[in-house]
C-alpha cells in the first residue's frame, strides 16, 4: 500500500475525503489498497457514484457501528453500495450484542453475508497464554468511594472506569473521584507525576505503581502518547500498573498487559462492556485469568427509585447471560441414531436435523452466535427471566417470536427446526459439563435435575428453563425483597389490561377468594387463576403509581 493512501493519520478531514474520492477513480493497477476511517467514507460517499464500487473489496472494522435506523449515515452509505454495485462487503466486529436494540442491518441484507464467527471460547483456546475468564458484580451502598478498597487490587494490571458524570452512582465530581482512587492506592504513600504525566506511587508497603490519568483534561495527550508507545513485549509490562479513565480505554485501546477491568457503575449499552472487557482479555504472558468486575448500587426494596434498578439488573442479567454463551464451547447437535457420534457432537432424541433446508442449515451452522445473542437481548425475554416465567412458554412462544422477526421467510417447519436448535444450544450452554463415576459418560446438569446425554430429548429440553441459573446468581446478590419487588412489577406488566377487563377481573378475583379462601396465583398452572393474578398485581400497581402521584402534587 501507498503510504499516503493511509487516510487513519495526519491531514484534515476535507484533503482526506478528496484523497478518498481521486483513489477511487485512480486506473492506476498499484493504487489498489486504502485505508480510511468510517467518517472520511461517509463523507467521500456523497462525492461518489454507486458503480464507482463495482469490482471493489469494501472492508468495514467495527461494523457495529453500522446501523439500519434510518439516522444511521454509515448505515445508509452500505446499504446503497450494496444494493447499486457489484462490491464485495467484508464486515467485522468484536460485538455480539448487533449495537444494542437496533439491528445492523435488514434481515434481507443481512442474509447476503456468509457468517464466520469466532467465539471468546475459540479465542481463549487459541491463546498461548490466557486460559480463563470471569465476570463479577460486587454491590455497594452509600457511595462506591467507600466500597472500592474492596475491589481494587493493587498487584494486577488493572483498567478502573469510573461512572459516566450522568449516572447515578457519579458523584458529579469526576476530579475528586479520581483524587480519592490515587488516595487509596498511594496508602499513605508518596506519589509525584513525572515527565510523561504518568503519576508514580511509593507505597508504605514497598510497593511502586506507575498510574496513568485519563480523566483529567489538563495533560491528557502527553499521558495518552505515552500509552501509546507501550508495545505487547513483555519488556515493556513494568511500563505502567493502573489506568483510571472514564470515556476512554474501550473501543481500539490496547493495553494488552491489562488482566482486570473494574468498571463502576450500569452501563447504558451491552456493547460498550463487551468493549471495556475486550480489553483485558488480549493475550499476554503476565496473565492466565483475566477478570471484569461491576461495582454497581445495591437496589433497596424499601426505596422509593427502586424502580430505577430494574432496567439496570435487567442489563447485569442479559450480560450474565449473553457473556456465559459466547464463552461456551460450541456443541452440533444431531437427531438420536444409530451411528456413532463424531467428537463435539450430542444426539438428542426427537430433535429435528440441522439441513431440515438449506435454509435452516445455515443459519444452524453460521448464524447461532448472532440468533442467540438477539434472544438474550428481547425484552419480553428478559422479563420472563426475572418473573419466573413457564420454560415451555419460553421455549415456544418468546423464543420463536425473535427467530421470526430476524428470518420472516420461514416456514412453520423452518422455524421449528431452527427453534429447537436454539433451545438445545442455550440449555446445553448453560448447563454444567462433568464425568461420571466410571469416566465413560459426560453428563450436563440443567438447572436442578442431572440428565445423561444418552438419555437427552428435545421434550425434556423444553420443560427446561435455561437461564435458571442466572437468576440464582442475581439472587444470591440482590436481597430477596429486591426480587420480589422487581418480580412484581415485571409480572403486573405482563398482560395488556383494559380499565374494563380489570374491573371485571377484580370482581372475578374476589368471588375466587371467596370460594378458594384465598388470592390467586401467578404460578398456577390454570390459565383462568393465573389471568386473574396478573391483574390483582396490576391494579396494585397502578394504586401505587397514584399515590406517588398523589404525593408529588401536595
Amino acid at each position: 500500500m501507498k503510504p499516503s493512501n493511509n487516510l487513519t493519520i495526519g491531514g484534515g478531514e476535507k484533503s482526506k475525503v478528496q484523497h478518498f474520492v481521486k483513489f477511487m477513480n485512480s486506473t492506476d493497477p498499484s493504487d489498489n489498497i486504502l485505508i480510511a476511517t468510517h467518517a472520511t467514507l461517509r463523507f467521500a460517499f456523497e462525492e461518489l457514484d454507486d458503480s464507482l464500487f463495482d469490482n471493489t473489496l469494501l472492508a468495514i472494522d467495527e461494523f457495529h457501528h453500522v446501523s439500519r435506523d434510518d439516522n444511521s449515515v454509515l448505515g445508509n452509505t452500505l446499504r446503497s453500495i450494496m444494493s447499486n454495485s457489484n462490491a464485495h462487503i467484508l464486515a467485522m466486529t468484536g460485538s455480539y450484542f448487533r449495537g444494542d436494540s437496533v439491528q445492523i442491518l435488514e434481515p434481507i441484507d443481512e442474509d447476503k453475508f456468509d457468517k464466520v464467527t469466532y467465539t471468546y471460547y475459540e479465542q481463549l483456546e487459541g491463546y498461548k497464554y490466557l486460559k480463563s475468564f470471569a465476570m463479577g458484580y460486587s454491590f455497594y451502598r452509600g457511595k462506591y468511594t467507600d466500597a472500592l478498597d474492596k475491589v481494587i487490587d493493587v498487584n494486577k494490571k488493572s483498567i478502573i472506569h469510573i461512572p459516566n458524570v450522568n449516572s447515578g452512582e457519579s458523584t458529579k465530581d469526576k476530579y475528586a473521584e479520581v483524587d480519592e482512587i490515587l488516595d487509596l492506592l498511594t496508602d499513605g504513600g508518596n506519589i509525584t507525576p513525572n515527565e510523561d504525566g504518568i503519576y508514580e506511587i511509593e507505597r508504605p508497603d514497598g510497593k511502586k505503581l506507575l498510574v496513568a490519568d485519563l480523566v483529567n483534561e489538563e495533560g491528557r495527550e502527553k499521558v495518552s502518547a505515552y500509552l501509546a508507545s507501550i508495545t505487547d513485549d513483555i519488556k515493556d509490562l513494568d511500563k505502567l500498573d493502573i489506568i483510571i479513565a472514564l470515556g476512554m480505554a474501550k473501543e481500539g485501546f490496547d493495553w494488552p498487559f491489562a488482566e482486570y477491568a473494574l468498571t463502576i457503575g450500569y452501563r447504558n449499552s451491552l456493547t460498550e462492556v463487551i468493549q471495556i472487557i475486550g480489553r483485558v482479555t488480549r493475550d499476554s504472558p503476565n496473565k492466565t485469568h483475566a477478570q471484569f468486575t461491576n461495582l454497581i448500587a445495591q437496589p433497596d426494596a424499601q426505596d422509593d427509585e427502586v424502580l430505577f434498578a430494574v432496567n439496570s439488573i435487567m442489563k447485569a442479567i442479559s450480560a450474565s447471560l449473553l457473556m456465559e454463551q459466547v464463552l461456551a464451547p460450541v456443541y452440533k447437535f444431531k437427531p438420536k441414531d444409530d451411528k456413532p457420534d463424531k467428537p463435539g457432537d450430542l444426539s438428542i432424541r426427537g430433535l429435528k436435523p440441522a439441513d431440515t433446508t438449506e435454509r435452516t442449515k445455515k443459519i444452524i451452522e453460521n448464524d447461532m452466535e448472532d440468533l442467540k445473542s438477539s434472544i438474550l437481548q428481547s425484552q419480553d425475554i428478559q422479563n420472563a427471566i426475572v418473573s419466573g416465567a413457564d420454560a415451555k412458554m419460553i421455549n415456544k412462544t418468546l423464543i420463536p417470536r425473535v427467530i421470526i422477526e430476524r428470518y420472516p421467510n420461514l416456514t412453520n417447519e423452518e422455524l421449528e427446526t431452527v427453534r429447537q436448535h436454539t433451545v438445545t444450544d442455550i440449555n446445553i450452554a448453560a448447563g454444567r459439563t462433568t464425568t461420571s463415576e466410571d469416566g465413560s459418560r459426560e453428563i450436563i446438569k440443567m438447572a436442578d435435575r442431572f440428565i445423561n446425554i444418552d438419555e437427552l430429548n428435545i421434550d425434556l429440553i423444553d420443560q427446561v428453563n435455561p437461564f435458571q441459573r442466572a437468576y440464582e446468581v442475581i439472587s444470591r446478590d440482590i436481597d430477596a425483597p429486591t426480587l420480589r419487588f422487581i418480580q412484581d412489577y415485571l409480572s403486573s406488566n405482563k398482560y395488556d389490561f383494559t380499565d374494563e377487563q380489570l374491573v371485571a377481573a377484580y370482581q372475578a378475583a374476589k368471588k375466587f377468594r371467596a370460594e378458594n379462601g384465598r388470592n390467586p396465583d401467578r404460578n398456577s398452572k390454570d390459565d383462568g387463576e393465573k389471568y386473574l393474578a396478573f391483574a390483582l398485581l396490576r391494579l396494585a400497581e397502578i394504586k401505587r403509581e397514584r399515590e406517588a402521584a398523589k404525593e408529588d402534587g401536595e
